[in-house]
């Protein structure tokens, strides 16, 4: 699709648009150019599905078929490690450039760190992972294509949160250490003036000039504005919102296959707009979908499996690292139900109170395992006893626990009463199409220990401003995140989860968000992150790490019910080069692990 352009001048070959030496993707065969992947999407909302389709980081995972996880180079020659773990040196490929031509340079990794990072009008705090002790850290410049960064102290787990959550906000794809310097200095108040700056606010239609940043910044979300240069293998086209959103390769991408074709092969990438999973599920068996791991349920394996000839299909399998659970709020403004969220006893009833195999049987086809929320098999971190914890059905203890805490008295419908006299009601918000059947099997064993669950269905946008706003009291989601826990303690830690407010007050060392009693548990989370964050070697790491991992389990605090589900893909039959046996989780970016820009499509 690019000849055209090279012969008419608007872009120059090939050979001028790659690096020098370029980074080799080994693909499971040559592919050919073009087509039109077609996908699903759920609106605007929904910007992580495409964004995981071709995140770049410095370093990132890489796994063949059923072998174990490895850390590769990104958009970089080289990387090296101090003997200390204190230093960090990259070395970007000579040669890159950005979607519109123009160099990527230690330019841009100097204004990403002093004109983005460090400025406080766009990250008002660091994360702590960025930030372990609460020092942010360091850059040095070597020269146009090596920078270095640093720590006060040794930082073991700093590559893996890298190729995890690369250095984070304000931003979509976090392409880690750089933003486009030659287009964003218009956008950022070290170099626009206030003038400039409320005139550009104008121009994308928002309030003030900061709203164009971050991951749904106006300017700099790749999934909202065209113009953005990015080093991603695909840029937006039509951004949402719309029927259909579409997004073109990249003309100057860095990476080649092994006979030294640039990629990615397909041209371009459409994600189609459907409001419920009847209407997906619609889409892949009318031939809608090329290729989808998103949206593509387990709980609709045999349907999935029996229309595959109609749809044209084959049905793929990775492996989840998740958990399905119930996430109580510790941090909910109902004062009594907090206090009931905050008592281990009342949580290990709501755990032992779950037939967790007859949900795996009836809703998730009998492919899940009754488990906690626990790092997965295969995980350097897990732990069979863990897995276990408070996972056994038990609605006899269930009922003695309660009794136990006080809550002994009944409604005329037998459900008992909070300490304040009101019915023991519990509101669960579910945006996953799997929740309301299972609601149904939970509301039913949680009406036998007398606590009444009220199931409601809500939209991604909704489910992410009550948890961003403390407005909800109990959540159902996949709890993931446990594959490599070091590459992403946070979850663990309460954020965006059972106590986002507890997180942020230890992140914002108690500017904002909630304290935590002094006596109480997460306390010692938070202890563990900082001891691991700064521990002389990866063993004293891992022991930390663990501890944190074993107290967040056994405190409860989060309600795993079924796990180690398959992860699975529809993928048409004229769509080449789909790994099998490959790990979902979070950390290893879904699907990007399996290198979309390998992937292409038999025309």
């Amino acid at each position: 699709m690019l000849a055209e352009q090279v012969k008419a001048g608007k872009l120059p070959p090939v050979e001028q648009r790659l690096p020098e030496k370029p980074t080799v993707l080994q693909a499971a065969e040559v592919g050919k150019y073009g087509g039109n992947w077609q996908r699903g999407y759920k609106g605007p909302g929904d910007r992580w599905g495409p964004t995981k389709l071709m995140e770049e980081r410095v370093v990132k995972w890489s796994q063949k078929p059923g072998g174990p996880l490895e850390l590769v180079p990104g958009y970089i020659s080289s990387y090296s490690v101090s003997a200390d773990s204190r230093e960090f040196t990259f070395t970007l490929l000579k040669g890159l450039k950005w979607s519109d031509g123009e160099p990527v340079t230690t330019e841009d990794v100097r204004f990403w760190y002093e004109d983005v990072f460090m400025n406080k009008d766009l990250l008002a705090s660091i994360d702590q992972t960025l930030a372990p002790g609460g020092k942010p850290m360091k850059l040095e410049i070597v020269d146009e294509q090596t920078f270095k960064v640093s720590f006060d102290e040794p930082y073991v787990y700093f590559l893996e949160i890298l190729a995890k959550d690369s250095t984070g906000d304000p931003s979509l794809d976090r392409p880690s250490f750089l933003f486009p310097k030659h287009y964003l200095k218009q956008f950022n108040n070290k170099y626009a003036s206030e003038d400039e700056l409320k005139a550009a606010a104008a121009k994308f239609g928002v309030e003030k000039w900061t709203d164009l940043w971050g991951s749904k910044g106006a300017a700099t979300a790749w999934w909202q504005n065209p113009d953005l240069p990015v080093i991603t293998a695909w840029k937006i086209e039509k951004p949402a919102p719309g029927d259909v959103v579409t997004m073109v390769r990249n003309p100057y991408y860095y990476a080649v296959d092994q006979a030294g074709n640039q990629l990615p092969y397909i041209d371009r990438i459409s994600h189609k707009l459907f409001s419920d999973q009847e209407a997906f599920n619609l889409m892949i068996v009318q031939g809608q979908i090329d290729m989808q791991m998103r949206y593509v349920e387990p709980q609709d394996f045999t349907f999935y499996k029996e229309n595959e000839a109609k749809g044209g299909y084959k049905v793929h399998r990775w492996t989840q690292a998740q958990t399905w659970s119930l996430v109580p709020n510790l941090n909910v403004k109902d004062e009594v139900l907090r206090g009931l969220f905050e008592t281990s006893d009342f949580r290990e009833a709501l755990s032992v109170a779950i037939d967790r195999e007859t949900v795996n049987e009836l809703i998730f086809s009998g492919l899940a395992e009754a488990r906690q929320a626990s790092p997965v098999s295969g995980s350097p971190n897990f732990d069979p006893e863990l897995e276990k914890h408070w996972a056994e059905y038990d609605p006899d203890k269930a009922n003695t626990l309660l009794d136990g805490i006080g809550l002994d008295k009944r409604d005329s419908e037998g459900f008992r009463l909070r300490p304040d006299g009101k019915r023991l009601s519990i509101v669960v918000e579910m945006e996953h199409s799997n929740g309301p059947k299972t609601m149904e099997v939970v509301a039913a064993n949680y009406k036998d220990i007398g606590v009444e669950l009220l199931p409601r269905i809500i939209d991604r946008t909704q489910w992410d401003a009550d948890r961003d706003n403390n407005e909800f009291q109990m959540q159902w989601y996949p709890f993931d995140r446990l594959s490599v826990v070091a590459a992403d303690p946070r979850i663990m830690m309460g954020n965006d989860s059972y106590a986002h407010q507890y997180y942020i007050w230890y992140t914002t060392k108690g500017a904002s968000g909630i304290e935590p009693p002094a006596d109480h548990p997460i306390r010692t989370l938070f202890a563990d992150w900082d001891k691991a964050g700064k521990a002389a070697d990866r063993k004293e790491a891992d022991a930390a790490l663990n501890d944190l991992i074993k107290t967040f389990v056994t405190q409860g605090w989060v309600i795993g019910v079924v796990g180690e589900l398959p992860a699975i893909s529809v993928v048409k039959n004229n769509f080449m080069n789909f790994p099998d046996d490959l790990i979902e989780d979070d950390i290893t970016r879904g699907i990007g692990l399996g290198a979309t820009q390998r992937m292409w499509m038999a025309q």
